[in-house]
């Protein structure tokens, strides 16, 4: 735990160290503040929790300044030469790095996770030159130098190393996850034994030295899962800014203008009548209708073919019927008999006589 302290760690605070706290402290209550986030049950985003993260974040930025400028790790010492109270310090970049993926800015969060990435990377950096654990450093997309994408012309082109998803390299990474999660919980197995051996008044150098070489060994395997999300999520993020972008630049389709509503009516009566009443809707009459559209050339084929054939066979009636005149006048013979016994027949039989249609 952050509240695990050496000796030389536990002097009585001086007038100078209550003002401002020692880099001990800055790294334990920075350490605490992530703990405490890490395992609340209140939502990430509310303002308590990330007034908490930004006060952890100063601290620990405030700490790794101060390590930075006593100089405590270098890269020409072997592990065995770091002092045990110093080994703590190589958490800084990681915690870091942890209290920084707790923001939840949603409009900074591509430099958020680029920044929390920079943190892990440095810590993991430090581990590899003490070689605290074997692990091989991530690489990003842009420095991967086998990473070859397609083309924007849709040509095909040659992929190989981890962009390449093939069943070898799927299998591998299953493997080496699998091998990370036994690992980190070997870990925290051991941790648990060690903090317990702490608690129960076993507080030597030995056990404290112990106490954090199993924490950077573990954080060690947070850090590489935070980074292969966090390349995940860039990628994610990246290409919603070149939609967004995209989307902008495309020319927005001309908005047409709605059609105004009328009322159709019969005759201009009607449409006085409904005019007072919807002040607000223009109206007109059929003949108004009728003559605005074929003004325009818009009235239907068919209507007009129609009205031509009912035009055709009224006039063919009328033809029929002076033609029937004609002959009345010309006293035909044959017209007049046919007349006469028409008019004797019906004279003889009632309406309807001799219609036996559907009657069996």
């Amino acid at each position: 735990m952050a509240e695990c302290e050496n000796n030389h760690d536990n002097k009585q605070p001086s007038s100078l160290d209550t003002q401002r706290p020692n880099l001990s402290e800055l790294l334990d209550r920075g350490w605490k503040i992530f703990e405490e986030v890490d395992s609340t049950n209140l939502p990430l985003g509310s303002s308590s929790i990330q007034v908490g993260v930004k006060r952890g974040i100063g601290m620990l930025e405030e700490a790794s300044r101060m390590v930075a400028q006593l100089d405590l790790f270098s890269r020409n010492e072997e592990l065995e030469e770091v002092a045990t109270a110093e080994l703590k310090y190589l958490l800084l970049p990681a915690l870091l790095g942890a209290l920084t993926m707790k923001q939840t800015s949603r409009d900074k969060r591509l430099q958020i996770v680029q920044t929390a990435r920079a943190y892990f990377m440095d810590f993991l950096r430090r581990c590899k030159e003490y070689n605290i654990s074997n692990f091989k450093i991530p690489t990003s997309p842009e420095e991967d130098p086998s990473c070859v994408e397609a083309p924007d012309d849709g040509s095909t082109a040659a992929k190989s190393g981890p962009c390449q998803s093939d069943l070898v390299a799927m299998a591998a990474q299953r493997q080496t996850k699998i091998e990370r999660y036994r690992q980190k919980k070997d870990l925290e197995t051991r941790l648990t034994h060690v903090r317990g051996a702490i608690d129960s008044g076993l507080d030597d150098d030995d056990v404290n030295r112990d106490f954090y070489l199993l924490n950077v060994q573990r954080w060690v395997t947070v850090c590489l899962e935070e980074i292969e999300s966090i390349d995940q999520e860039v990628e994610i993020l990246n290409k919603m800014d070149v939609l967004k972008h995209s989307a902008a630049k495309q020319p927005t389709q001309p908005v047409r203008p709605p059609m105004k509503p009328f009322i159709l009516t019969k005759n201009a009566l009607q449409a006085q009548v409904f005019g007072p009443g919807y002040p607000s809707l223009p109206t007109m009459t059929v003949d108004d209708w009728y003559e605005q559209h074929r003004k325009h050339g818009v009235l239907p084929d068919q209507a007009i073919s129609k009205r031509d054939n009912v035009d055709d066979d009224a006039n063919a009636t009328e033809r029929e019927e002076e033609e029937k005149e004609k002959k009345a006048e010309q006293d035909d013979e044959e017209s007049l008999l046919k007349a006469r016994n028409w008019d004797e027949w019906r004279d003889g039989h009632r309406r309807g006589y001799g219609n036996r249609h559907n009657m069996g």
